[in-house]
């Protein structure tokens, strides 16, 4: 199955998100090395939050992932949430759909 996190950032993200980058990092990459967390990244113009896709079991993955982020754990993101994700177009869709 493939999850979307996704994160909202507070208005004060971009002056503060150094401090807690580096960690966030590696947390991003430990779990991408675990192939967990396939992609992720900020979103652009404006900076006000981010996509995190994952692949996993089961919504509790990314929501752990979120849980002990920490962006989130010192108020960088002001709120998230997780959606799944029905994939059926790319060599790595859980659920190919070809057209008849």
């Amino acid at each position: 199955m493939h999850f979307i996190l996704f994160y909202e950032y507070t208005a004060d993200y971009l002056a503060r998100r150094g401090e807690f980058r580096d960690a966030h990092l590696h947390k991003a990459w430990a779990a991408q090395s675990k192939g967990e967390l396939l992609l992720a990244g900020a979103f652009a113009d404006p900076a006000d939050g981010a996509a995190l896709v994952f692949s996993c079991e089961s919504a509790q993955t990314p929501e752990q992932f979120a849980a002990q982020d920490p962006y989130v754990l010192n108020g960088l993101v002001k709120r998230y949430w997780v959606r799944a994700w029905t994939t059926v177009v790319g060599k790595d869709a859980h659920a190919p759909v070809m057209p008849t």
